[in-house]
């Protein structure tokens, strides 16, 4: 037979046997007799000790039960009210903006220069995309009687690449048209995200253009997941870039680092001594001429969040470069050519019918490089840039093909979107070129495998050319573990084909 244990419940003292007799008093009323003897007397006192003890017991436990009871209905009411609180404001927020956006934009407006320049623009109204709601959208627009050719826009446009009169009248802040599709305006993101150190590297950039982006970023980021900016000067030489960048820095006390280089290092390896600084969770590249839009930097977060090997890119809408106007950008994704120049490529329409729709993360085998938001910890694990590239060009698709064949991933996020001046220059800058050169030359030894004759095929002249020492470079790929550029045409980049005609 099973030995069964049966448990039961405690059960009271029993009294001492024999119990005390009742006794009548004169008034007729009846009471227990006090015992006759020592040792009746002893048992009767130790039992009423027992069970003052036991009913003791029994109230102290049932208190606690109580209590822990009451204090989890309390605890899940709160955390209900917690939700519901964070939902309504992130719902707020986006429809109405940061609030900080008011007070910063007095701010900015009691700072703004003196000297008066005189509009260069109108203001129109459009809709997006149809199947977003209708919205008065504030996009600039050259007058007909700009006069393109006074010498000041031209002196502008060689020196920073764009309309620097209308960068001007714009000033430090603007609102820019929400263009995010309708369904992502409906999402709401967790309360609690990493933490993110904003990284902008900049050299000779326009004043204005530069801080709009500061200002846009400050005005539509929520205070407690933004750890710092961090502002990375690399040996500008303007003189507004100085003092005074320094003074119209106040208002962001405390949430803005500002580090001047000593002497001319390109974007990487600025960027590099950004990172260095940096103590946010997730780190988050800018170029210097961006304006971030509404609910910009909770999708990137979350994302990594889910997946710290995750890279993830917002997409960037256009900031036309003559008038400054805000344009959105249709659902794209980063690639490249056999001669390591990247371009934009469509998406195709069966990553974005699933059940996300147009809100879905998109894989994209490349990355543009100005804007995009990394694990710190995941960016130093795989290496950080190439320091041997000089300037900037190149270490963009270098990045890229280290984050997929070395066990990472790389995604646009729709509904995350951040404007960009796309900087168009007079000058054809020998220098800048030989620098493109060089990086992509170093891009192709270390990552092409054989395939790196399909760029040289196309680019015959550099096959002798230098590169550099890449001994360090291959040594990491070798630790990472980092598969072939095979299995990246296979599984990452089918179409880009070794049998593409020869350009």
């Amino acid at each position: 037979m099973r030995n069964l244990t049966v448990t039961t419940r405690e059960e009271p003292p029993t009294p001492p046997s024999p119990s005390p007799q009742l006794e009548e008093s004169p008034s007729g009323s009846k009471h227990r007799a006090w015992p006759e003897t020592e040792k009746e007397r002893k048992e009767l006192l130790k039992w009423t000790f027992k069970n003052a003890r036991f009913t003791m017991r029994n109230v102290i436990i049932q208190s606690l039960l109580c209590a822990s009871l009451t204090f989890g209905i309390w605890i899940a009411v709160f955390s209900i009210y917690l939700h519901y609180n964070h939902v309504k404001k992130q719902e707020k927020t986006q429809e109405k903006g940061n609030p900080l956006i008011w007070s910063l934009g007095e701010k900015l407006r009691s700072k703004a220069d003196s000297v008066h320049i005189p509009r260069a623009y109108n203001v129109r109204v459009q809709r997006a995309r149809e199947d977003e709601p209708a919205e008065p959208k504030s996009s600039l627009r050259l007058g007909e009687k700009f006069n393109y050719s006074i010498p000041e826009l031209i002196h502008g446009y060689s020196t920073y690449g764009f309309n620097h009169i209308i960068s001007k009248n714009l000033g430090h802040y603007r609102s820019v048209p929400d263009t995010r599709n309708v369904m992502c305006r409906k999402k709401t993101y967790p309360a609690r995200l990493p933490t993110a150190s904003i990284i902008i590297c900049f050299h000779n950039e326009e004043f204005s253009a530069l801080f709009r982006t500061l200002s846009s970023v400050m005005a539509l980021t929520p205070q407690y997941i933004l750890e710092e900016i961090i502002l990375v000067d690399d040996m500008s030489d303007f003189d507004d870039l100085k003092e005074k960048l320094n003074y119209h820095l106040e208002i962001f006390r405390g949430k803005i680092k500002l580090i001047r280089n000593k002497k001319r290092e390109g974007l990487i390896r600025a960027r590099m001594t950004g990172a260095s600084h940096a103590s946010g969770d997730v780190l988050v590249f800018l170029d210097s001429h961006c304006e971030v839009n509404k609910v910009w930097l909770e999708p990137l977060l979350n994302a990594i969040a889910k997946d710290p090997k995750m890279v993830v890119c917002p997409l960037i809408d256009v900031i036309d470069y003559m008038t400054l106007e805000y344009q959105p950008s249709p659902i794209v994704r980063g690639a490249f050519n056999w001669h390591l120049e990247f371009k934009w490529d469509h998406v195709l329409s069966y990553e974005i019918e699933g059940p996300e729709g147009p809100t879905t993360p998109i894989r994209s085998p490349a990355m543009a490089g100005g804007i995009f938001a990394i694990s710190r910890n995941y960016f130093n694990e795989i290496g950080q840039y190439d320091k041997g590239m000089n300037l900037w060009g190149g270490e963009n698709l270098e990045l890229s093909l280290r984050i997929w064949m070395c066990g990472g991933q790389l995604y646009v996020i729709p509904c995350s979107r951040v404007g960009h001046i796309n900087r168009q220059h007079m000058t054809n800058d020998s220098e800048i070129m030989k620098v493109v050169e060089y990086n992509s030359l170093r891009l192709a030894h270390i990552w092409l495998d054989e395939y790196k004759e399909e760029f040289f095929l196309r680019r015959p002249a550099l096959k002798s050319a230098a590169y550099g020492n890449i001994s360090e470079r291959v040594e990491l790929r070798k630790r990472l573990g980092c598969k072939s550029f095979q299995w990246y045409l296979d599984t990452i980049f089918p179409e880009l084909e070794a049998s593409e005609t020869i350009s």
